[in-house]
C-alpha cells in the first residue's frame, strides 16, 4: 500500500512518473545538443584546408567492432531490467556488470582511436575535421562514461540486495539513458564513419 501511494504521488497529470518525465525532458534537450554538433560537423565536412582528412585515418572496421560492442551493451541493459522485474538478484548483478564492462570496452576503443589520430597528426586544433570530430565524439564518450558510473552505482545497490521489482524504475531510467547514448552513436557512426569517411579534403569540393 505504501509503495502504491508513493507511486501515485510521483505520477504527473499525464500519467507518467515525475522522474521518468524529467528523464525524457533531459534526453530531448540532449538530443537537440547532439543534433547541433552533428549539423556543425556536416556543414564543415570536407572543408579542411590541411590534412589529415577522414579518408586518411578513419578505420571503419575497428569502429564497427566497437559499435557492435555498444549494441551488445544495450542487450545486456534490457536483460538487467528484465532480471529486476522478476527479482532475479544474481541476474541483476550479472547484467548490470556486463553492461558497464561493455561500455568500458567501447571507451577503450575510443581512447585507442583518439591516440591513433593523434599519432597521425590529427588533434582538436589541427583542422576543421579535427575540431568537429573530437568535439562530437568526445561529448558522446563523456556521456558513455557517465552511464558507466551510473551503472556501477546501481551495481553497488544491487550487491546490497536493494534492487527488485519495487525499484525497477531506477533501472529503467538508467536503461533509457543508456539506450539513448547507443542510438546517438549509431547516428554518429553512420554520418562520421560510413559516409563522411569518404571525404578526401578540399579536392573533393567543387573548384577544389
Amino acid at each position: 500500500m505504501a509503495h502504491a501511494a508513493e507511486h501515485a504521488i510521483e505520477e504527473t497529470t499525464t500519467g507518467l512518473n515525475h522522474r521518468k518525465m524529467l528523464m525524457w525532458i533531459f534526453l530531448g534537450s540532449d538530443c537537440m545538443f547532439f543534433a547541433a554538433l552533428v549539423a556543425t560537423y556536416m556543414v564543415y565536412r570536407g572543408q579542411s584546408i590541411t590534412g589529415p582528412y577522414p579518408i586518411d585515418i578513419i578505420d571503419v572496421p575497428i569502429t564497427t567492432i566497437s559499435t557492435f560492442v555498444l549494441l551488445c551493451s544495450s542487450f545486456a541493459m534490457v536483460q538487467a531490467l528484465a532480471a529486476t522485474n522478476r527479482d532475479d538478484q544474481r541476474g541483476i548483478r550479472i547484467w548490470l556488470l556486463a553492461t558497464a564492462i561493455l561500455g568500458a570496452i567501447f571507451i577503450g576503443f575510443q581512447i585507442f582511436e583518439f591516440n591513433h589520430f593523434k599519432n597521425a597528426g590529427l588533434t582538436l586544433g589541427t583542422n576543421l575535421f579535427g575540431a568537429t570530430f573530437f568535439t562530437l565524439t568526445g561529448f558522446h564518450g563523456a556521456h558513455v562514461t557517465v552511464g558507466i558510473i551510473w551503472l556501477l552505482g546501481m551495481l553497488v545497490v544491487a550487491m546490497k540486495g536493494r534492487l527488485g521489482p519495487a525499484s525497477s524504475l531506477d533501472v529503467e531510467l538508467v536503461g533509457l539513458y543508456w539506450h539513448f547514448v547507443d542510438i546517438v552513436w549509431i547516428i554518429i557512426f553512420t554520418l562520421l564513419y560510413l559516409i563522411a569517411g569518404f571525404d578526401t579534403g578540399p579536392a573533393a569540393l567543387p573548384g577544389g
